[in-house]
């Protein structure tokens, strides 16, 4: 029997103890499956699900102790199997809300070991986890959006992209870093239906609404910018590299390019999320998050959220963790743990 008759079976009973001994033992037969994913028909087509999700949905239903609140139970379960209610800027179901429960609601963000599987490398310094772009996919785009990041690097976000279903483009400065990332995504064996592009160019001076129009689009529906944190990371010779510039206030202006050109290109209403960290310099904390977020907001930008992630520590400051823990305390500051991520909506 489908899932759905069978739940509509038990909904109209009005004997609670039967229906009880139906779902323990739908639970059992549950009990004995490892798989984590379990397929059920709906009218004739086969679906998926959760285990946990449609085990705790069942077992809530089994401890009622009335038969209108087992009723109820039911009825929403119905629902949530036979009825789809997605969001304006992602594929989740919000009947089925609880299902995910991989997705960070938190504005704190505390990563462990970060993803290596596929076709993702640790072996570029500077690159972010994947977990991030794997988080912000999920919430703000659908399959098949586009999907912009003017600071492509080894390719992180375009390899999820590519595992999600969305189509990507990327920008990278530095030609050989550029050729690095086109060989990671092509490592991904994921997502061959997808577009993916990568152009070594200048994310500043970038003609986005020519080369979209190459690849069948007009505008994206993410754009997510994990630019240097000024010079702590020299990744190239190039005057243009933001981790060239001479000062904090150029650093600034050549950062605002990046996100003016950008923002023109971003559909209303969606999103975009900036990855960034401070620097300390010559005894002084500067906070350029912060310089960032405000210069975000007035190119046009809504701030809806800001995150705070921690940050694991280079392979030198972890070899030299007494030292750095000495300078702290001799030099009154806090030694780096988080960096931020905020989020903005146009």
């Amino acid at each position: 029997m489908e899932l759905i008759a069978f739940l509509k079976k038990l909904e109209s009973s009005k004997n609670l103890e039967k229906i009880k001994d139906e779902i323990e033992s739908l639970l059992t037969s549950y009990a004995v499956t490892a798989d984590k994913t379990l397929h059920f028909k709906l009218n004739g087509d086969e679906q998926t699900i959760s285990k946990d999700y449609l085990v705790g949905e069942l077992k809530q239903i089994s401890g009622t102790k009335t038969l209108e609140r087992t009723n109820y139970y039911i009825k929403r379960l119905i629902k949530s199997l036979s009825e789809e209610k997605t969001g304006k800027v992602n594929d989740l179901n919000l009947n089925r809300w609880k299902e995910y429960s991989d997705i960070i609601t938190d504005s704190l963000w505390i990563i462990g070991k970060r993803d290596q599987s596929g076709a993702h490398k640790a072996d570029y310094w500077g690159n972010f986890v994947p977990q991030i772009p794997n988080q912000f996919l999920k919430r703000y785009t659908k399959k098949a959006d586009w999907v912009l990041d003017p600071f492509v690097g080894s390719g992180t976000t375009l390899i999820e992209c590519k595992r999600l279903g969305r189509n990507g483009l990327g920008l990278e400065l530095n030609k050989q870093v550029a050729e690095m990332a086109k060989s990671n995504v092509g490592k991904e064996k994921k997502g061959d239906r997808v577009k993916i592009k990568i152009l070594n160019d200048d994310s500043s001076t970038m003609n986005y609404k020519a080369q979209l129009k190459k690849l069948g689009t007009k505008s994206v529906q993410f754009i997510l910018m994990h630019p240097p944190y000024w010079d702590i990371i020299k990744f190239s010779s190039k005057k243009n590299d933001l981790s060239n510039a001479q000062s904090l206030n150029e650093f600034v202006k050549m950062f605002v390019k990046v996100a003016e050109k950008t923002y023109s290109v971003l559909d209303k209403g969606r999103y975009c999320a900036v990855v960034i960290g401070d620097k300390y310099s010559s005894g002084e904390w500067i906070p350029l998050g912060f310089y960032v977020m405000q210069e975000m907001m007035k190119v046009g930008y809504k701030l809806k959220s800001t995150i705070v992630k921690n940050f694991d520590q280079t392979t030198a400051k972890r070899n030299q963790k007494d030292l750095w823990r000495f300078r702290a305390l001799a030099g009154g500051f806090y030694i780096f743990k988080h960096e931020y991520i905020f989020l903005f909506q146009k």
